[in-house]
């Protein structure tokens, strides 16, 4: 009787569980069990292996075998597997050391030529081992960069099985024939989902510019200052205006305004996007705020994240990090905007399906952008609407008030003048300008919030603002006199207390004042307060 175990890595969402996969070898009828919870395209692994061992030169073992993968009560899909259960029938028939196997994570699907190709969520899976004590794992070599990411583990990649075998047994390693210049390598079909690209809307990231800048749209002073307090403090945004204001080119440019992300943000977008197959090609390592527009059909499946089996993510968590735009806000359904509720104040979604309970990370920045009423021209300067005052107000309600009441900024885009269009009003600041002074004022506010869990104004609880950091005498009591008109809810009154400190942030200011509320309120009512709609007024 043989034996042999080693070890890969079952995704549950973008959290990774170490599988101990096990061969057995008995005198019988040569069969091949697999065992474990395996879903369809795990149980064809056993043809694909026993393929790849006898065309990469190995004798296949003519035995009863069983293989299983533990622990049996996790779910386990997708062809990760395959170089895992090789090795370790390869261990069981005493071609390798079983020894060696028992303490490496192997991760990798097989050709049935014995090339080793690559899977989605490399990243994910390696950090699951890291944090199990494994020290090395092996990967397909397009995928290794991925992997080396993750500090403190010895990453080897291959190309082929029989190039592993060989190093597993102190044997000469062969050389793989190199991919013809100029033709397409199949190879890195493993790392993209079929329809994830960025003509989607769900994995593009116009956070690398592009030549996507701010000074590119004309006028709108208002939406550019709620732009820059919404990039410095993560609030959520919601322009309104009619059609061809502006309202796409703001949005879009708003991620070239977000700083830079951290190692930390980079893994957790990077193992989010290497699950979702939107990795782009080329790159390990995303470390740009990433952007998701999703088109206004879309499900809320789409958006939360949901489908067969266990979940995968959606637009929520494809832009944790960076910014969720969603044009067109009031033609999406309004059970999946809804929906947006729970991820908007937890900065988390957790799905529930009966293959399991997912939780994933959701902490972006939203973006709204509404036509006042169904033709656009509602309000409009020298516009004729023709929609009954009935029908705009169905139109305004489809985004319902307890969404609305989580959005920090409410900005009205006007339409452009012929003055601003031809170039003879003032011209607003460049991103890189806009950008400096933001990553400025995160600097401040990551001083001020040390020794607690955040980083940015809109996560701070109310209770801590009013408690910890209190505000300039007197600043808070228009504020207040709206709530008690009804103006405000008590969650209204927090976030326009963060975005009030987001505003002393961008001023170099220590604490919020008078004119640093009004602002705020400015910006979340829409009512005038007497303060010019540009950041350090009244200083």
């Amino acid at each position: 009787m043989g034996f042999a175990r080693t070890c890969s890595v079952a995704l549950v969402g973008v959290e990774g569980v170490v599988v101990e996969v096990q061969a057995d070898l008995e005198p019988g009828i040569a069969a091949f069990t697999l065992v474990g919870l395996p879903d369809k395209s795990l149980i064809e692994s056993r043809d694909r292996v026993r393929a790849a061992v006898v065309n990469s030169g190995a004798d296949w073992p003519q035995k009863k075998l069983t293989v299983g993968l533990s622990p049996a009560s996790v779910p386990k899909g997708g062809s990760g597997f395959d170089l895992a259960v090789a090795c370790a029938v390869l261990g069981a028939a005493e071609r390798i050391d079983p020894r060696v196997l028992a303490d490496i994570v192997m991760i990798g699907e097989l050709g049935l030529d014995g090339r080793v190709r690559p899977v989605r969520g490399v990243l994910p899976a390696v950090l699951a081992a890291a944090d199990a004590g494994y020290e090395q794992v092996v990967v397909p070599e397009c995928t290794a960069g991925e992997a080396t990411l993750v500090p403190g583990v010895s990453v080897l990649g291959v190309r082929s099985l029989r190039q592993l075998i060989a190093v597993l047994t102190d044997e000469p390693v062969p050389d793989e024939e190199p991919e013809e210049r100029g033709r397409p390598d199949p190879m890195l079909s493993g790392l993209s989902m079929p329809g994830g690209g960025a003509g989607t809307g769900l994995g593009g990231s116009l956070a690398d510019g592009h030549g996507l800048d701010l000074a590119d749209v004309v006028g709108q002073m208002s939406a550019r200052t709620a732009i820059e307090v919404s990039a410095a403090g993560g609030h959520h945004l919601m322009l309104s205006g009619p059609p061809g204001a502006g309202k796409t080119m703001l949005a879009e440019r708003l991620p070239a305004v977000l700083p830079p992300l951290t190692r930390g943000e980079s893994l957790e977008v990077t193992a989010i996007q290497s699950v979702a197959g939107m990795l782009p090609p080329g790159k390990s390592m995303i470390d740009t705020a990433p952007y998701c527009a999703p088109h206004h059909s879309a499900t809320m499946q789409s958006l939360v994240g949901g489908g067969a089996g266990v979940a995968r993510p959606g637009a929520v968590s494809l832009s944790h990090r960076g910014v969720l735009f969603l044009d067109e806000a009031p033609e999406f359904s309004g059970r999946a905007l809804d929906a947006l509720r729970q991820p908007l104040e937890a900065g988390h979604v957790v799905i529930a399906r009966s293959a399991g309970v997912v939780r994933l990370p959701a902490r972006f920045l939203m973006v709204l952008a509404a036509n006042p009423c169904p033709c656009g021209q509602y309000r409009a300067l020298g516009g004729e609407c023709d929609c009954p005052p009935a029908t705009v107000r169905r139109y305004q309600a489809r985004l319902s008030g307890p969404l609305l009441d989580r959005v920090d900024l409410r900005v009205e885009v006007d339409a452009v003048t012929r003055t601003e269009l031809a170039g003879y009003g003032p011209r607003g600041e460049s991103t890189q300008v806009v950008a400096e002074r933001v990553r400025e004022a995160r600097e401040r506010a990551v001083a001020r919030f040390t020794d607690t869990p955040w980083r940015t104004n809109s996560e701070v609880p109310g209770h801590a603002l009013r408690t910890r950091w209190p505000t300039a005498p007197g600043a808070l009591d228009e504020a207040e006199l709206d709530l008690e008109r009804g103006f405000l809810t008590a969650r209204g009154l927090d976030r326009v207390l963060r975005v009030a400190w987001t505003v002393a942030d961008l001023a170099g200011r220590e604490r919020p004042y008078a004119q640093d509320v009004a602002l705020a309120l400015q910006l979340r009512t829409g009512i005038s307060r007497g303060v010019p709609m540009t950041i350090g007024a009244g200083s």
